[in-house]
């Protein structure tokens, strides 16, 4: 099978997105329990929505990741049934790290807080755009099928055919 654009793209794209997820995920889990054990840490510093960030940025890390894990079965199948699995996850982890870059916005609005925040906020705010880039390289198939797999191709039925087969009867008298 030829290689399309978009998966010589989003390959490598989906790597990074994984890599920082995992980075991501490590920030907000310690940041997390820092500040359930009201230890105070000079890299943690927070203010009135760093729970609520680190609520979120791990939520979005742990949907990221696994949204991940299904894009790479679909850069493996490349097919228009591992499509739809990729792209509803990928839509749903972007969805949730559009949450966390809000109230990443928020926490530097507010301002007081440590680095180790402002770097998970600097993460978040990277993955909420290579998140987007990600999710638009799925659907690039809708444009062209030089991008990669539609949701119209026809070329995989998965098995199923169109008519089911009825047996001849005889006729009634």
């Amino acid at each position: 099978m030829a290689r399309t654009v978009g998966r010589t793209v989003a390959g490598p794209l989906l790597l990074l997105n994984f890599a920082m997820y995992l980075i991501v995920l490590a920030l907000a889990g310690w940041a997390l329990n820092k500040f359930i054990n009201g230890e105070s840490h000079p890299y943690l510093a927070g203010n009135t929505a760093t729970q609520y960030f680190c609520l979120f940025s791990l939520l979005a890390g742990t949907v990221g990741i696994a949204s991940m894990f299904s894009g790479g079965y679909h850069l493996r199948a490349w097919r228009n049934d591992s499509l739809a699995a990729a792209a509803s996850t990928a839509l749903i982890a972007w969805l949730l790290t559009v949450l966390a870059f809000g109230l990443a916005c928020k926490e530097i609005h507010i301002g007081h807080r440590g680095r180790r925040l402002k770097t998970l906020e600097a993460f978040i705010i990277i993955l909420t755009f290579t998140q987007l880039l990600y999710l638009l390289l799925l659907h690039a198939g809708l444009v062209s099928s030089k991008y990669g797999p539609g949701y119209r191709d026809s070329e995989y039925t998965g098995g199923a055919t169109a008519e089911p087969h009825l047996k001849a009867s005889a006729p009634a008298v």
